[in-house]
């Protein structure tokens, strides 16, 4: 008889796992209390980061650990009462940030990024959504000298290790890829491998119309009733309870709660972010994908608009939103690009599920048959779907997966 598996999270992740496991055989039942797409996967950068190979850490140096206590950045951001919580997170957070630990943890994640564009190509080909998808890279742009040679250092040395490509950009350069820049800036580097989607949940709809053409189902269901059902799972859904055999969870930010309730302890953060979309100007046009990196925020163009992002927000998943952040960027982009007016009725909010040593926990569960991981890609969630979605499915259904995914193992937790 044919197996079943009920996944559990219809994000980039959730979905890409579910198209894996329904081409290898199994027949899957998608389950999420929402549309496919509209948590985490609707609100990111849009880019598939190919250059992507060493995971963001926790920063080491006291001036600027000093800098940050000042909560007026727009990188991070932090809810003073939310730090109790957060603490043993964020301490073991910054022990495996440190520099050797650091380059350790970015040999052991690489090969995940160094497959992310592949295997997209692969599911973006079968679903039919090379419409949503530009294959032309993005942009860091420098304010200081010292920044701008230091992130070229860094390239150089990435493309050596993990050939990663590049180009760099001098002012005159900028000015022919993005001429209404303003132009305040001392250079840039252009990634060159990234693809970047200028509609991250229609890609992930994308996706689930070509599960769906294998024969997959989603349904609308509550995870909160997730448990054993004799020597399988079972789930209630809007059509009534599903049984099967086994169960993927792919709940990212809700994995934590998820899974305590089966028993377990995963160290499991959480960093909020939002995003606006914009008009633009006039005429003005924002061809790239571009990264103020200095002050931490970002532009992209989109379907909907110009859509800015901002960095990590370290509070309780559940809190109420405070887009400060957001309104820190913009105030410095309309200085950088014409923005035009604000398009969205309120800015958008997500949480990005991390762990404290910054890789996924993708493999099997270690206190119960038949139950799989498949969460904490941190801000790479969109990038890593599809290459999680087949190693998992491998793992699963018998297989080698085609990568080396020990490290990433729930093991490393118990």
């Amino acid at each position: 008889m044919t197996k079943t598996v009920i996944v559990l999270g219809a994000g980039i992740v959730g979905v890409s796992t579910a198209i894996h496991l329904q081409r290898r055989g199994r027949q899957v039942v998608l389950i999420d209390r929402k549309a496919p797409g509209r948590e985490t996967s609707f609100g990111n950068a849009g880019l598939i980061q190919r250059e992507g190979v060493v995971p963001y850490g926790f920063p080491q140096q006291l001036g600027l650990l000093i800098r940050y206590a000042f909560n007026n950045r727009i990188d991070a951001h932090y809810h003073l009462k939310a730090l109790p919580k957060q603490l043993s997170f964020l301490a073991r957070y910054w022990w495996h940030s440190n520099a050797k630990r650091h380059e350790i943890i970015s040999k052991a994640y690489a090969p995940l990024i160094e497959h992310s564009i592949s295997e997209h190509h692969d599911l973006i080909e079968a679903s039919g959504a090379q419409h949503l998808i530009r294959k032309n890279g993005w942009i860091e742009v420098f304010r200081t000298p010292e920044k701008r040679d230091a992130e070229f250092s860094e390239a150089e040395r990435l493309q050596r290790e993990f050939g990663v490509g590049f180009d760099r950009l001098d002012t005159s350069d900028l000015a022919r890829l993005e001429p209404d820049l303003n132009l305040g800036f001392v250079g840039a580097l252009k990634w060159t491998d990234p693809w970047s989607v200028t509609n991250p949940q229609a890609l992930t709809a994308s996706y689930l119309t070509y599960f769906e053409s294998l024969g997959g189902r989603f349904i609308t269901g509550d995870a909160n009733s997730f448990g054993r059902y004799g020597a399988g799972w079972k789930v209630a859904t809007d059509e009534g309870p599903i049984e099967a055999d086994e169960a993927v969870m792919a709940l990212g930010p809700w994995a934590a709660v998820a899974t305590r309730r089966l028993g377990y302890a995963f160290p499991l953060g959480v960093k909020r972010g939002y995003h606006m979309h914009y008009s633009a100007k006039g005429d003005a046009v924002l061809n790239n994908t571009v990264a103020d990196t200095e002050l931490g925020y970002l532009m992209a163009p989109m379907e909907n608009g110009i859509r800015l992002t901002t960095g990590a927000e370290f509070a309780a998943l559940d809190a109420p939103k405070t887009p400060v952040q957001l309104d820190r960027a913009e105030k410095v982009a309309r200085t950088v690009f014409p923005l035009g007016e604000r398009l969205d009725p309120e800015p958008w909010m997500g949480a990005r599920p991390c762990t404290p040593d910054m890789m996924p926990i993708i493999g099997k569960a270690y206190r119960h048959d038949g139950l799989w991981f498949a969460f904490g890609h941190a801000h790479h969630g969109l990038t890593l779907g599809p290459v999680t979605g087949r190693a998992l499915a491998e793992l699963l259904t018998g297989e080698k997966p085609f990568i080396d995914i020990s490290a990433y193992s729930p093991k490393r937790f118990a």
